[in-house]
């Protein structure tokens, strides 16, 4: 893992710009850093070292021809492999590192490269004979690449607070961006909370021309289009676990001591268990957990690590760390509204104590159907495959006439909407819905392209007609791994273990596992009556301890609802009435405190516009 960042102006390279931009990113790689400038484009490198660790792996790395500077964040996990066909080709290598190779891969391939590589990987390449700068993001959208492109050139770098150095850049608001943040709590697509920044998106490549500073972007890599599903559940385990265990296998080659997070859920007690089929010598775990009984899962990572006679350690959060929320905006960069930013960092911290790289289970719910929301939409599909639509009519109509607070009203309105709307609904319902947003913020923050048919909810259900030929289930879990997945999931996760300089590598997200998941899993093997992630819970069955209760589900968060209520609720009501932000109505804000402190659970709401408020105070004010 590490930090890059490029300028290329036509006025020349500001060194100390340059200089400034990378050791902004020195949480990233705290154990080397350097610079190269050549004329009008210049690279930068912070450093942290996995595989050979010695100074002939430091970057930006030359190429040995002199032709071609790489600098790279990430691994490449095939790169023994990778370097074994190029060394027949004649390429030289005087490093262990999988940067010399994938440099070798590009000077062999050009672009075509990246359909060889298997690994998590943001990284820039200076061909000096096409006087191009090639970038790339890898598949699963794992590693970070922002980018701000100006009259005279280029810059980009893994994190915003690199771009922000430059100061001609200005931090005029996104109102878009804005938009979509209140609407899933999250940025997504390309979009960025600042204007003139953009987002590389995964899967995606960028060539930048030199002489005409001209700019191609591609996409090179996408899901399977058409489906080849298996039904034999027994061919799926077997070819299931089998790339398990390689991508696990490939995962825990390092120069550095590794570990694995253990929440005692079934994914990351999965890959728990497959390091100790594939490794040797005992498995490092961590573990968080709360005070909560309901959101404590250290009772079940227990079960595990004894079963795996691992070396375990755990920690409890309590209410008190809502306290690190201006430090976690600071090294996020943009608002994130996902309240297991906490004991994602704490977890790292704590990690990195023992170990520098930590393998995790993120990719399970998005692959596999693990969200409420699958189940309940799975239920939805099953409740109008047996209505008439004449009832479906009816209740919609009864329930626009119940009270907003009534139960059942929501359920009701829903049998009315397609299969697709209900999806979109049910994931929007934790944040604000478009009349809540017009409510919450002011006039002149509603973007004007909403009328336009632009909103958020309308974009996500585009990505539906993408993907005709998955079945429903696959339909919302693709649409899951292409949005939530790479823009909450993954930023929550790169920010807070590189904050703390530790690297984490997600066996499930093997970019083979992805196409193996939605091109021959069926979704009736995702949602299997009321039993989500069931391909994955029968190997836990095989794999895991019996008593472990592999069908029970909690998520990672914190009791947010429950906080606000007690221990931090004066707190919040200062912050979120006393605050000099400009952008929202107060009376509305209001109504959701006392709606909150009288029953009702506007958790998640409350949190974005805390995260919102804290994340302005430290960029904006």
């Amino acid at each position: 893992m590490c930090g890059i960042t490029g300028i290329i102006d036509t006025r020349g390279v500001d060194k100390d710009l340059l200089m400034r931009m990378t050791n902004s990113l020195v949480h990233r790689g705290p154990d080397d850093g350097d610079i190269y400038v050549d004329d009008i484009v210049g690279l930068g490198h912070r450093r942290l070292a996995i595989l050979d660790l010695s100074p002939s792996g430091k970057q930006p790395m030359i190429s040995y021809d002199g032709k071609a500077v790489i600098i790279f964040n990430g691994e490449i996990y095939n790169f023994l492999e990778l370097r074994e066909v190029l060394l027949d080709k004649g390429h030289k290598f005087s490093t262990k590192t999988d940067t010399e190779v994938l440099l070798a891969a590009y000077n062999e391939w050009g672009s075509k490269c990246l359909q060889k590589l298997n690994g998590m990987f943001a990284f820039a390449i200076y061909d000096k004979r096409k006087k191009q700068i090639f970038l790339a993001r890898d598949p699963i959208g794992k590693k970070p690449l922002y980018y701000h492109i100006h009259s005279n050139g280029l810059i980009f770098a893994s994190e915003i607070k690199a771009l922000l150095q430059y100061k001609e850049l200005s931090k005029e608001l996104d109102v878009t961006s804005l938009w979509r943040y209140f609407t899933w709590g999250y940025i997504d697509g390309e979009f960025c909370i600042f204007r003139q920044i953009k987002k590389l998106p995964p899967a995606t490549a960028m060539l930048y021309d030199l002489g005409n500073l001209s700019t191609v972007l591609w996409k090179y890599w996408h899901l399977p289009e058409v489906p080849n599903y298996i039904s034999d559940e027994n061919v799926l385990l077997e070819e299931f676990s089998n790339l398990l265990l390689d991508a696990t296998k490939m995962r825990m080659i390092s120069d550095v001591p590794l570990g694995a997070f253990l929440s005692g859920g079934v994914d990351s007690s999965l890959i728990v268990a497959a390091m100790s089929k594939v490794g040797q010598g005992k498995v490092k775990t961590f573990s968080v957990g709360f005070p909560e009984s309901e959101f404590n899962e250290l009772p079940y990572a227990k079960i595990v690590a004894e079963h795996f006679g691992t070396d375990h350690h755990e920690l409890v959060a309590e209410p008190g760390s809502l306290s690190l929320l201006p430090k976690l905006m600071k090294q996020y960069d943009e608002p994130l509204a996902d309240t297991s930013i906490i004991p994602t960092y704490l977890i790292s911290k704590a990690t990195r104590d023992y170990v520098t790289v930590v393998l995790s289970g993120d990719g399970g719910d998005e692959l596999f159907g693990g969200y409420s929301h699958h189940r309940d939409c799975f239920i939805d599909k099953v409740i109008r495959s047996i209505l008439p639509s004449t009832f479906a009519k009816l209740a919609y109509q009864i329930g626009k006439r119940l009270p907003n607070k009534a139960k059942g009203k929501r359920f009701l309105m829903r049998l009315r909407y397609d299969l697709e709307r209900s999806f979109v609904d049910r994931i929007s319902n934790a944040f604000f819905k478009e009349n809540e947003r017009r409510a919450l913020l002011k006039q002149e923050w509603h973007p004007q392209d909403i009328v336009c048919d632009k909103s958020p909810e309308k974009d996500l259900m585009r990505l539906f007609s993408e993907y005709q030929k998955y079945d429903f289930l696959n339909k919302i879990c693709c649409i899951d791994f292409l949005t939530y997945l790479p823009d909450d999931v993954m930023v929550k996760v790169d920010r807070a273990t590189m904050f703390v300089a530790l690297e984490s590598r997600a066996p499930l997200l093997d970019k083979r596992i992805a196409e193996f998941a939605f091109s021959k899993i069926p979704g009736r093997l995702k949602v299997n009556r009321l039993t989500s992630k069931y391909l994955l819970k029968q190997l836990a069955k095989q794999w895991l301890p019996q008593d472990l209760n592999v069908n029970r589900k909690q998520g990672f968060g914190i009791p947010i609802a429950s906080w606000f209520r007690k221990d931090f609720s004066r707190e919040l009501k200062e912050k979120l009435l006393e605050s000099k932000n400009i952008y929202f109505n107060k009376e509305y804000i209001e109504k959701l405190l006392f709606e909150h402190s009288n029953g009702a659970n506007h958790g998640m709401r409350l949190f974005a516009i805390l995260i919102f408020i804290l994340w302005h105070e430290l960029y904006c004010e």
